[in-house]
């Protein structure tokens, strides 16, 4: 798989941060500064409610495959996926603990210091361009061997 430029890393960034926020953090708590996000509501019918935050919280993860991310973010990932998934299973309080948890946005928070740490490496410096150099002195000595002939 080719290398992803940064640009494009940035747009998975943006999109998978759209992504967390509708499913973390897009409705607030009147009176409070707390949100839930879209998983939490669709969390609290039993078990196909996780079943289905599960299976949005893949996309995250299909995202990071798609950017390269290494093997140890992606189990860090789907660990806070499984404890997500199996906290929401719990009565009364899986749905509290699936509005607090929000993994969507950690997996999302984990891929973005991955892609960063990543762009902060730079590639290493061309080679010295000998053979241009040498190119340079050998055109540069037939010229002056020229006009010295012709002065």
């Amino acid at each position: 798989m080719a290398a992803r430029t940064e640009a494009q890393q940035r747009a998975t960034l943006e999109r998978l941060e759209k992504f967390s926020r509708f499913t973390d953090s897009s409705i607030g708590i009147p009176f409070t500064k707390f949100q839930i996000g879209a998983e939490a509501i669709i969390g609290l019918v039993p078990l196909v409610g996780d079943a289905a935050g599960l299976v949005l919280s893949s996309y995250v993860l299909i995202e990071a495959q798609r950017a390269g991310a290494s093997k140890g973010v992606k189990l860090r990932m789907l660990r806070n996926m499984g404890i997500d998934f199996l906290g929401g299973l719990l009565p009364v309080v899986g749905d509290a603990f699936d509005a607090i948890y929000k993994a969507n946005t950690r997996n999302t928070r984990l891929l973005k210091n991955y892609l960063e740490e990543q762009l902060e490496v730079e590639p290493p410096p061309p080679p010295f361009p000998w053979k241009t150099l040498i190119g340079l002195s050998i055109l540069f000595a037939v010229v002056t061997g020229g006009l010295t002939l012709i002065f």
